[in-house]
Order: C-alpha cells, then structure tokens, then sequence
C-alpha cells in the first residue's frame, strides 16, 4: 500500500505481486490523489493513497478522521462509474455528525486501475472482482486503521456488493444503508431478453464491447436537462466540473461483460431464499422517480429481509445524495433514526 495526505507522505508497505504482464490492468494515473476544485474543495485532514489486491488490482482510497470524538466510521461504496471526489459533500455531512469517513474507487472506475486499454469501457469480468476490492479494502484500510463501530452507506452497485458481502456473512457494520441497489433494472434493462443478449455476445467473444445500443459518453457531461441522475442543477454541474478538471476520473457506459456479470448477480439476489439469509441490519432507501433500478425489485427484496427497513424518497432521482437538499434531508432523517447513537444529534 502507498499512501500520502494534506499532512505530507504516509509511508509505504510492501505490495503482493501483480499479474503477468499480459494480465495486468490498464493502470490509473499516478499518484495516489484527491482532486479539489474551487467548486468542490477536498475536506481537509484526509490521507489518500492506493492498495493492491490479491489478484493484483492498484485501488485508490481516501480517509478521514472524525473531527471530534468517537462516533465511529462511515465507509461509503459509490455506484457504478463514480469516484470518490463525488462524495465530498457526503464527507462533510458525516464529520458534522462525528463520523470518520473512508471510501474508495472501484476497479475500472475513478482513478483505480482501470481493466481495459480503453479507460472509458466499464468493465468487470464478474462481481467477485468487487468481493474481492471490498475485502481488500477492509483487511487493509479500514479494520487497521479506522475507530469503530463501523456503518456503511452504498449507492447502487456498491449497494449490491454490500448485500453479497451480508450474505455471505461478512458481520464488519454494525449497520448499512443502501441507496438504490441494483437488485433489478427499469425500463428495456429489465427484459429477460436483455440478459440474454449480453450472455450471448459474451460467449461469442464480445465482451469488450459496449452494450449494444450504448455510446460512449460520460453521462456527467452532457447536458443537465434530460439526466435521469438528478433534478438538482448545482450539483450535477459540480460534479461536471470536477470531470472537466479531471478526464481521467470519467467512465463511459458498460460493457457487454460488466452487464452480463450484472445480470448474474442481480438475478442471484433476487431469489426468494437469498435475502432470508442475511442477518445484517439494513436500511434500504429508493428514489421514488428512478428509472435507472427496478423499485418493485428493491421493495420485493426489501420485504424478505430479516432485519431490514425500506423508505421510498417521493420525487427523487436516481442519485439521492446529489440530489434537491428537500430531497437530502429525508436520507438523512432516515439516516440518523437507524444509524445507534444518533438520535440526539
């Protein structure tokens, strides 16, 4: 692992080693850093730096200290195609609570290795690979280095890894929040026909490729009217702009391969038994106008759940945390009734 700060460098470890060199990722611009940008400055006191995986992954990561206290720690797993410079208002929101934050970029994403020479293919050959980040990440940043008790917050795909990880009894939160997971797709996304499509292209070798009927553009860059993001201008151009700032944190749409490993995954957690094995507290918060997940999946996983809540978020889009504050702070009322020791915040 290396690692470096605001503070100056935090030392380095000694890294597993890689893949041959006909099996290693495209790699991510070094270093190891945050982008801040006047519209949208890092907080401050944070150490940011990379750690590699077992099967030889660089992943970029960043953490905070909480400003006062011992509330514990947050982790936020962004969705598919974010970063974490995204989640910088999240940040802030969590220390003015007490929380220490960590986050990461997935593999393919942000300024982790990306798995392709063309940086802009969203690409995973399953969603192991994501088992296999999060894990890593716990073993490596946030066990050793972050006070307890640990809460995670995930949005859409990391929500999904969160789930995986619970059933399979990964107990590392005390509870976890997930915001919109992708359990199911909307509209043409959640035809049978559209998984089969992506199957059959991927075993003909096409798995490269992006999803038929897909173009390349990053959504964040095109124009704000139209997005099925959010409904909130200010936020979707912050994040436009930190984009501008920073090509190499951008992702295009996915690939053949990433969507037929989504489609295996969601299609697993959406088995009756699947949910009823998860003993992990969870909140499950939907945005009430998102056409990117399925809400009746989320809402029929939901009702399964042992130990799990669900709130739909009236008028919502599909990315409640840069969403309307109207919007904001119905998450955050939800998230401070369920989150232990928030009550009185």
């Amino acid at each position: 692992m290396t690692a470096a700060s605001d503070r100056g460098p935090a030392g380095t470890v000694k890294e597993p080693p890689g893949p041959s060199a006909s099996e290693a990722p495209a790699a991510s611009p070094p270093p190891p850093k945050l982008i801040s940008i006047p519209a949208n400055p890092a907080p401050d006191k944070f150490v940011a730096g990379c750690v590699k995986t077992t099967d030889g992954v660089s992943l970029r990561f960043a953490r905070w200290q909480p400003p006062a206290g011992r509330r514990g720690t947050v982790c936020i797993f962004q969705g598919r195609g974010e970063w974490i410079e995204k989640y910088f208002e999240t940040v802030r929101d969590l220390r003015a609570r007490g929380f220490a934050v960590a986050t990461l970029d997935w593999r393919g994403q942000g300024l982790s290795d990306r798995i392709l020479e063309d940086r802009h293919k969203g690409f995973v050959r399953d969603f192991s690979d994501y088992d296999t980040d999060l894990e890593t990440f716990m073993r490596e940043i946030v066990l050793p280095d972050c006070p307890p008790p640990l809460f995670a917050i995930g949005h859409s795909t990391g929500a999904t890894v969160l789930i995986r990880a619970a059933y399979r009894g990964h107990r590392w939160f005390d509870r976890v929040v997930l915001i919109a997971p992708l359990i199911g797709l909307s509209g043409a996304g959640a035809s049978p026909t559209a998984a089969t499509i992506v199957r059959m292209l991927r075993l003909a070798g096409f798995g490269e490729m992006y999803v038929p009927g897909a173009a390349a553009m990053v959504m964040e860059t095109r124009p704000f009217s139209g997005n099925i993001l959010t409904s909130d201008p200010v936020r979707y151009a912050r994040n436009a702009a930190t984009l501008e700032a920073e090509p190499s944190l951008a992702l295009g749409r996915p690939t053949v391969a990433w969507a037929d490993a989504a489609f295996r995954a969601m299609r697993a957690i959406r088995e009756r038994s699947y949910a009823a094995r998860i003993r992990q507290p969870i909140l499950i918060v939907s945005a009430g106008l998102d056409v990117v997940v399925s809400n009746s999946a989320i809402e029929e996983f939901a009702s399964q759940l042992r130990t799990g809540s669900h709130l739909v978020v009236v008028g919502a889009k599909h990315e409640l945390l840069m969403e309307q504050d109207r919007y904001r702070a119905q998450f955050w009322a939800a998230f401070d009734a369920f989150v232990p020791g928030m009550g009185w915040y």
